[in-house]
C-alpha cells in the first residue's frame, strides 16, 4: 500500500525536489505553502502534485508528514495543529536520513558549489545506471528500482548530521550563515562531524586549508589543480567561449581528457570531484566522459537568456566566493563584453559579517548595481546595515537601483548583465527584461 506524503512548505527547493522524487516512485504526494509564486512550483504543477493553502484540515493522522524547517507552531497552523493533536512529523533532513539507507548514497556537501556538483553527479550517474536524486534547485528524480541515490548535503543548522552516506564530496569550507554559525571554526567542526559519518570514500578539495584538517574513518581522496598533495589532479586546462576542457590524473596515472559545457575554474573542480568519486566507485570512465559533455546545468546557476540581443545571466550567488566564481565564468564566456553585476545582498547578518568581502568580490565586475538587502524571515532589520554601506566600499562606485526603475542599466553598450542573489533579485531581472522588450516594441 502506497503512503500519502504531505509536505508543509512544499515550494522549498529541497522539499519540492523530495516531493517530485517520491511522486515518481509511485507514492501519493501533496503539499501546502504560501500563495507567492516560487520557481520550484512549476515542476510540481507539471507533475500534477496538489499545492494547497496552509490549513489544519490538510493534516491527517495516517499521512506521513514532512515539515519545512522554516515552519514552527508559532508561524504555521498545520504545525500547530499537528503538535496539539499528537500527530507526528519529520523535518526534511530527518526523513532523508532514514530514506537513504535503502540505496548506495552519494552526498555533496560544501559551503559553495553543492547544487552544481550534485547536478553534475546526478546527471552523469543517472545516464549510466538507474539513479534517484535530489538537487537543491528543486529538481528530483525517483525510481523504486534505483541502486544509487545522489543528494545535496546541507550544513545549515547542521542538517546533514542524520546522513550516513557511503560516499561524499566536500567542495570547500567557508564562513557563511552567520545567523547560525558563530565562527569559521564552528563551520569546520560541523563539516568534520559530518565527515566522520561517511563509510566508503570522502572526496575533498585539497587546496582548501580548512578541508585539509578534516578527518574521517573512510578513505580520504583529495582533488585539485596542484600535483603536490592531491590524488586527483586537473591539468592542461583549455578554457574557451564554448566550455572547458581538461585532463585528469590519479596518483600519476592519466585518466584522459574531459570536456564540460560549463564555465569557470570552479566548474572544472566540481567535475573533477565527480570524476574521482565515480572512478573510485567503479563506474566506467568512458561513460563518465561521454555524459559530462551533455550536462546542461542546474536552475539559477549561470542560467542565460537573450532579450532584445542583450545577454542576461541569472545566478544564485549570495556569498563573496560565489560572486567571484560567477564573474570568472562570465569573463570566460564573454571576454569582449563589459560585465555588469546586479547584486542583492541576502540577509542582514550575512551582509554585516562579510561587507568588505562582498565589496572586494564585486570589484571583479566592470560596473556594479545593488538592490535593497533581502531580509530573512529568521531575522529582524535593526538598521545596523544598509545597502548604501556596501555601495560606498565598491571601487567602481556602485549604484543602488529600485525594482520599479531599472533604466540606469541601459547606460551600457556591448554588456552582459549578471543578476546575482538568493532573495527576489529575479524581480529586478524581470523588470529589466520588460524594459528591453518595450524598447523593441517602441522601435517597431
Amino acid at each position: 500500500m502506497t503512503k500519502t506524503y504531505h509536505f508543509i512548505g512544499i515550494k522549498g527547493s529541497g522539499m519540492s525536489a523530495l516531493a517530485l522524487m517520491l511522486h515518481q516512485m509511485g507514492h501519493k504526494v501533496q503539499g501546502s505553502d504560501v500563495d507567492k509564486y516560487y520557481f520550484t512550483q512549476r515542476g510540481l504543477e507539471q507533475a500534477g502534485i496538489s499545492i494547497l493553502p496552509f490549513d489544519e484540515k490538510n493534516i491527517q493522522p495516517d499521512f506521513e508528514i514532512i515539515a519545512g524547517n522554516a515552519f514552527r507552531p508559532d508561524n504555521n497552523v498545520e504545525i500547530a495543529y499537528a503538535d496539539a493533536n499528537g500527530i507526528g512529523y519529520k523535518r526534511y533532513h530527518e526523513f532523508l536520513g532514514g530514506f537513504m539507507r535503502d540505496f548506495v548514497s552519494l552526498g555533496v556537501a560544501g559551503a559553495h558549489g553543492k547544487t552544481s556538483t550534485t547536478g553534475i553527479l546526478s546527471h552523469v550517474l543517472s545516464n549510466i545506471t538507474d539513479t534517484s536524486y535530489l538537487i537543491g534547485d528543486g529538481t528530483g528524480r525517483g525510481s523504486a528500482n534505483a541502486k544509487y541515490f545522489v543528494f545535496e548535503s546541507d550544513e545549515y543548522e547542521r542538517h546533514f548530521m542524520p546522513y550516513h552516506p557511503e560516499y561524499s564530496i566536500i567542495t570547500n569550507i567557508d564562513f557563511d550563515h552567520p545567523d547560525y554559525f558563530t565562527s569559521l571554526e564552528d563551520v569546520f567542526n560541523a563539516f568534520n562531524d559530518y565527515a566522520k559519518q561517511i563509510t566508503k570514500g570522502l572526496f575533498i578539495y585539497g587546496e582548501d586549508e580548512q578541508l585539509r584538517r578534516i578527518t574521517s574513518k573512510a578513505p580520504i581522496y583529495y582533488y585539485g589543480f596542484k600535483e603536490e598533495g592531491n590524488d586527483f589532479v586537473a591539468h592542461d586546462l583549455l578554457r574557451s567561449t564554448s566550455g572547458s576542457g581538461f585532463k585528469v590524473s590519479f596518483r600519476g596515472k592519466e585518466l584522459g581528457e574531459f570536456q564540460i559545457p560549463s564555465f569557470g575554474r570552479h566548474n572544472i573542480m566540481n567535475a573533477t570531484a565527480v570524476i574521482g568519486l565515480l572512478y573510485t566507485a567503479g563506474l566506467d570512465l568512458n561513460l563518465v566522459r561521454e555524459h559530462l559533455k551533455t550536462f546542461g546545468g542546474v536552475k539559477r546557476r549561470f542560467t542565460e537568456k537573450i532579450v532584445n540581443e542583450t545577454v542576461i545571466i541569472d545566478d544564485f550567488a549570495h556569498h563573496p566566493t560565489e560572486i567571484i566564481a560567477t564573474l570568472d565564468a562570465a569573463r570566460q564566456k564573454y571576454p569582449s563584453k563589459e560585465i555588469v553585476a546586479i547584486f542583492q545582498p541576502h540577509t542582514f547578518t550575512r551582509t554585516i559579517a562579510l561587507l568588505d568581502e562582498f565589496a572586494e568580490a564585486l570589484n571583479q565586475a566592470d560596473s556594479v548595481y545593488l538592490a535593497q538587502i533581502y531580509g530573512s524571515a529568521r531575522e529582524v532589520d535593526n538598521g545596523d546595515v544598509k545597502v548604501e554601506d556596501l555601495a560606498e566600499k565598491i571601487v567602481k562606485r556602485a549604484k543602488v537601483i529600485d525594482v520599479d526603475n531599472v533604466s540606469p542599466l541601459l547606460d551600457h553598450d556591448n554588456a552582459v548583465y549578471v543578476f546575482m542573489g538568493a532573495g527576489d533579485i529575479q524581480t529586478y531581472e524581470y523588470s529589466f527584461e520588460r524594459l528591453l522588450s518595450n524598447l523593441t516594441s517602441n522601435v517597431q
